[in-house]
């Protein structure tokens, strides 16, 4: 299939297409500008796609994002430099979640590094990484990464290119990807890839990259594989009975995950200690990192705001931007918000000064002039039985 022409948006900024647009927009996608993409954020109906991921299965195209490989010896030292999360806690065939930081120690970009060990490519053995980033930031990381770890000796490249990037989500991906690779998963475990094979007619014998790992808060699995593989695979999912979804089922069942959106619930002026990602920040590992600095001192004095969950008491919604209150008076801000459709329930993540951050705490979100109720609570909200 050729790729379409170009979209724009109202500001006649050019938007890209993944090679699965027009098939989705046969689908019954509704397309939409996102992150400089013109992407499907439903198909049958946002609640539809929600439950299908919950109770079943659904696939989503998520070829927006960026995927490099780096190659090269000594490659998990150098992104080391990059990242507070300690990369050698990870072996061969795992990966792990971590965030890229600029020297204040604020969120350049978070990401996934898979550890594929050493692997051989044109008779050349050498240790390499995959790293997946955020499509809004492919362009700046890539150019920054590139600009740490080259004079390093390590190569990085796109490797993507213009294939297809998958994810196969809900209760019954296990059962549907090990029908099309004939392989099976019960041993590979979160966080785990592997190189698989497909199988049936167009799709036999092709190469898929295979990660279990998601942003929904189900099983599932993001599928790396080649254009035309791609486009076969999405159709005979869809063929299937799998359902199609889209952007706008992604965001709520990654916000009752309470898995963060770059740009939302963090970005370059927020460090991982504020947005509540403190488990990712292993400073009594010896390597220096990017930012290390500040991270020691903020971790020294304690942080000044918190990222929080917040269910609301009544069935007003919060939304991105809206002021959050105590006694009255503007505290924080809400940083993503929803109506759960698993919950019945009105969920947030909001920043609050840390001395509000406790469970429990009695606050309200400033909702068309008006001050709902809402209370600090446990994340994820929504965690599978």
């Amino acid at each position: 299939m050729a790729s379409p022409s170009p979209a724009t948006d109202s500001s006649h900024a050019v938007l890209a297409r993944t090679p699965l647009f027009e098939a989705a927009r046969v689908a019954g996608g509704r397309m939409v500008p996102f992150a400089g993409w013109e992407m499907a954020v439903q198909f049958g109906g946002l609640i539809q796609e929600h439950q299908a991921v919950r109770e079943n299965c659904g696939v989503f195209d998520i070829s927006h994002m960026g995927v490099l490989t780096l190659r090269g010896d000594g490659v998990k030292d150098a992104l080391q430099t990059l990242v507070p999360s300690d990369l050698f806690r990870i072996g061969p065939g795992e990966a792990c979640y971590t965030v890229l930081l600029n020297e204040a120690g604020g969120i350049r970009d978070d990401l996934i590094v898979y550890d594929r060990g050493r692997v051989v490519a044109a008779g050349d053995e050498r240790d390499e990484l995959v790293v997946v980033i955020n499509a809004a930031c492919a362009e700046a990381d890539t150019a920054w990464i590139r600009e740490q770890l080259e004079p390093r000796g390590i190569a990085v490249r796109d490797r993507k290119g213009d294939g297809v990037l998958l994810a196969l989500q809900g209760p019954e991906a296990p059962a549907r990807l090990e029908a099309l690779t004939g392989s099976d998963l019960t041993g590979l475990p979160r966080f785990g890839h592997r190189e698989l094979t497909l199988r049936g007619g167009e799709l036999e014998g092709a190469p898929v990259f295979v990660g279990r790992t998601g942003y929904t808060g189900e099983d599932g699995f993001e599928l790396l594989l080649g254009r035309e593989a791609g486009l076969a695979l999405w159709q005979q999912l869809l063929a299937a009975g799998v359902a199609p979804c889209g952007l706008g089922a992604r965001d709520t069942l990654r916000l009752e995950a309470a898995m963060h959106l770059y740009g939302n619930d963090m970005d370059a002026s927020i460090t991982p200690l504020e947005a509540s990602l403190g488990w990712l920040v292993h400073l009594e590992m010896p390597a220096d990192f990017i930012g290390r600095e500040a991270l020691e001192r903020q971790s020294a004095e304690g942080v000044q705001r918190r990222l929080v969950g917040l269910k609301l008491q009544g069935r007003a919604i919060a939304r991105h931007g809206y002021p959050v209150l105590h006694d009255g008076a503007v505290v924080g801000e809400v940083t993503s918000g929803t109506w759960s459709p698993t919950l019945g329930e009105a969920i947030a993540l909001a920043y609050v000064p840390a001395e509000l951050a406790k469970l429990g705490t009695e606050l309200a979100v400033e909702i068309r002039g008006k001050a709902e109720p809402a209370l600090v609570v446990k994340r994820p909200f929504y965690r599978r039985g």
